[in-house]
């Protein structure tokens, strides 16, 4: 007799019998300690450290007040909506909104970005007839338009950027437009360089075409309005351009809420009303979502009203200058150390650098050394700092990205003074090569139809896959990530972006009870 799977499966249980909270809560806090800080100013990538007492207990207790409060339907849960509005209506003023404009808080970015482009291309189909729509993106525009033109079936359409400005180049926007279009792009800032598109001149070249525009200021969005308050010089890149019909901010950036807070805003609720999903032709409840999700907690949305309200204006005029101070500091500092090249003209917070070879008579300025590059980052994390490394992409050099909060100012001087000797150490080490085979056969893959045992085998090769101790536990990393990055940054794209795909996969392994 065959045994039953199935018995089998209800034999073994999927959870214990049930554990004491203080031994979970233990644990709990044990697994935080192999994760990069959260706090403290050493971390320049992922989080946002406002580096005030007493506003992570502040969010924590919001968050718990709404918890369970499901945020799907407002009729029964009415301070929903009032926090939303409130939330809205400060962003609206923020960002130059006129008095018709509407919003919605969402999850985070990448959702107010799949939201903005879900609208101009239902918008463009319900007004123009477009059915095979076009966005039109500066090269340097966030991995999130290209995620929502993927799920949303939008054909992409990248414009190079300037190669020493590293802004988008407003005349090339201008030319990609076609009767195709359903949304023109720009950045205040861009993430990967930190500089401001010329938003004013996109904006009206997508005007002049009745086109969409919108203005990704996830990042910038709640940062420079309280810089120009602080007496720093900010061109307008908001809503108060009649060009722009929607604009992102992300309130768990620059507004130091919890992650994911972030807020999408239109022109006018029109324009809005196509991002809504509603459908009723079903026995259950009629449904109504302004968001992707459906069913949400209410807790994000009270903590990011908590400490919005908590803040202030003073507050975030406050931290905004604290921010301009530590990166104006950076900026002279790295300026000042020798091979060391500022890429752009940073604007908000975000600072990139690359490392030259030293300069020689035949090379005055030096050029960009990858392999000493992602040795310093090694170096750095070493010494307790997390530098982000981004690789080289369409021309345009492979860098380190900084981004730099109020709790940063304090931690300048001592980044700066491990730099060089990090730099030195770097240096030191043997420079990181190609192997001319591999690249040569990376160059004859197929991503689509590679193997499992294929990828596994690269990915090995590239010392993915193993633990730091080689225990060959899956999705472990090597503790020097150098070598991994330079031999990424020699593969064509789409082979780059199925090997991290499928290394991914492997991080998020089920685990066995």
């Amino acid at each position: 007799m065959q045994p039953d799977p199935a018995a089998s499966a209800q034999e073994t249980p999927a959870l214990p019998a049930g554990r004491p909270a203080a031994e979970i809560l233990t644990e709990l806090k044990a697994l935080r300690t192999a994760d990069a800080p959260t706090r403290g100013g050493r971390t320049f990538a992922y989080v946002y450290d406002p580096g005030r007492e007493g506003l992570d207990e502040l969010a924590t207790e919001a968050y718990a007040a709404y918890a369970t409060v499901n945020g799907l339907d407002p009729t029964v849960f009415p301070s929903v909506a009032r926090l939303e509005n409130d939330l809205v209506g400060a962003a609206a003023a923020l960002l130059g909104g006129p008095p018709q404009t509407q919003g919605t808080f969402t999850s985070g970015g990448t959702e107010s970005i799949l939201l903005a482009v879900k609208t101009a291309r239902d918008h463009a189909r319900s007004t123009r007839g477009v059915t095979d729509p076009q966005l039109v993106l500066p090269s340097t525009a966030h991995a999130a338009f290209h995620k929502a033109a993927a799920y949303l079936g939008l054909e992409p359409v990248m414009v190079p950027v300037d190669p020493v400005t590293y802004k988008a180049n407003p005349t090339a926007m201008a030319a990609a437009i076609t009767p195709r279009t359903a949304l023109v792009v720009a950045s205040a800032p861009s993430y990967a360089h930190g500089v401001i598109d010329p938003v004013a001149r996109i904006a009206e070249a997508a005007a002049e075409h009745e086109v969409l525009c919108h203005v990704d200021a996830c990042i910038g969005g709640w940062l420079l309005p309280y810089l120009r308050k602080a007496g720093r010089t900010v061109e307008p890149f908001d809503l108060s351009l009649p060009g722009v019909t929607s604009l992102s901010v992300d309130l768990h950036k620059y507004g130091y809420a919890d992650k994911g807070a972030s807020v999408v805003l239109y022109r006018d609720a029109e324009l809005r009303r196509h991002q809504y999903f509603a459908h009723a032709g079903w026995p259950g409840y009629p449904v109504v979502n302004p968001t992707v999700q459906g069913t949400k907690s209410a807790g994000l949305l009270a903590q990011a009203w908590a400490v919005l309200q908590h803040i202030g204006e003073d507050g975030y005029t406050t931290l905004a200058a604290r921010v301009a101070e530590a990166s104006d500091h950076l900026i002279e500092g790295l300026r000042a150390t020798p091979d060391l090249h500022i890429l752009g003209e940073p604007e908000a917070g975000l600072v990139a650098f690359t490392v030259l070879t030293s300069a020689t008579p035949d090379r005055p300025s030096g050029t960009p050394d990858l392999s000493l590059l992602l040795h310093l980052a090694d170096e750095m994390r070493v010494r307790g700092w997390y530098l982000q490394p981004q690789l080289s992409f369409d021309g345009l050099q492979p860098n380190l990205h900084l981004t730099l909060t109020p709790a940063t100012v304090d931690r300048v001087d001592a980044l700066l003074t491990d730099l060089p000797e990090a730099l030195t150490s770097a240096r030191s080490l043997p420079p990181i090569t190609a192997d001319p085979a591999l690249t040569d056969l990376a160059a004859t893959l197929d991503p689509d139809t590679l193997t499992p045992e294929d990828v596994a085998g690269i990915l090995a090769f590239a010392g993915l896959g193993e633990g730091p101790d080689g225990s060959g536990e899956p999705g472990g990393l090597p503790e020097r990530m150098a070598p991994v990055l330079f031999l990424l940054d020699t593969l064509p794209a789409r082979l780059k972006e199925r090997l991290l795909t499928e290394f991914v996969g492997s991080v998020f392994q089920r685990r066995t009870p």
